[in-house]
């Protein structure tokens, strides 16, 4: 008898015809054009936070090795032991060209200044190389929670008219439309947090390497100028022979 009762209860149970799926099935092409729109969005978010992290780890790993570089006798020795695909190639490639354009100006200072701006000019393209795709993280960090809130708009809106029609305003009418409606906004903010957090992440990043490539670009400057003979500090000390030891004293001759 007990058993009976659960299985007429079961049966009499209201069915569940709300969710994702029926949303959407109700929401007709708006719905899947906004949901397409924040795939995207998704999509080349995460494209554009692990290719751009796989780029500014290559400069990392160039910049930090640096030693061989700074060791050779001139920097065109140098660039021999920088890799062809190397990012920081560019600018002393661009130093040394500056620097044999350079004595056809017969004003010093404007040939430091030369000197100066084709190194400037190398170490921004690659920071601009680096930059590319960050407005697209921006943009979808300001939009996408938007574009979600529109489609839970559209979605209250369709509901209200169809509780309307209906005739009937009861909590069991109302409470699954508009759950269904606040969807859109859930998958507006699910697509926006991962990409303002891929912009900030980035942008420190970006931040870093253009400290360092700016302070390389200096060295470079000092170098050109000095004819060699202005390194960096660290180069210098790794460069420098080790001291040699001094002898211990002789022991003194037992009486």
């Amino acid at each position: 008898m007990f058993l009976y009762i659960l299985d007429a209860a079961a049966g009499a149970a209201p069915e569940n015809k709300f969710g994702f799926m029926e949303a959407m099935q109700k929401g007709g092409a708006l719905s899947w054009s906004i949901v397409t729109i924040l795939t995207i969005f998704s999509f080349g978010t995460f494209f554009i936070l692990f290719t751009k992290w796989a780029d500014q780890s290559k400069i990392f790993k160039q910049l930090d090795g640096l030693g061989a570089f700074w060791r050779a006798g001139s920097l065109k020795e140098g660039l021999a032991k920088i890799d062809k695909t190397s990012a920081l190639r560019d600018v002393v490639e661009a130093g040394l060209n500056a620097d044999e354009q350079h004595a056809k100006m017969s004003d010093s200072l404007e040939a430091h200044d030369w000197v100066h701006g084709s190194l400037l000019r190398a170490e921004q393209g690659i920071t601009s190389y680096l930059a590319r795709g960050l407005p697209f993280l921006a943009t979808v960090g300001s939009t996408a929670p938007f574009v979600g809130l529109f489609g839970t708009v559209v979605g209250i809106y369709r509901a209200l008219i169809a509780i309307g029609i209906a005739g009937s305003a009861s909590i069991d009418k109302v409470a699954g439309p508009v759950g269904e409606a606040l969807i859109m906004t859930a998958l507006g903010l699910l697509v926006a947090v991962p990409a303002v957090l891929a912009y900030n992440f980035l942008m420190s990043r970006n931040k870093r390497i253009g400290e360092l490539l700016s302070s390389f670009s200096n060295d470079v400057l000092a170098n050109l100028n000095s004819k060699g003979q202005i390194k960096p500090i660290v180069a210098a000390a790794k460069a420098a022979p080790a001291p040699a030891a001094k002898p211990a004293p002789a022991a003194a001759p037992k009486a």
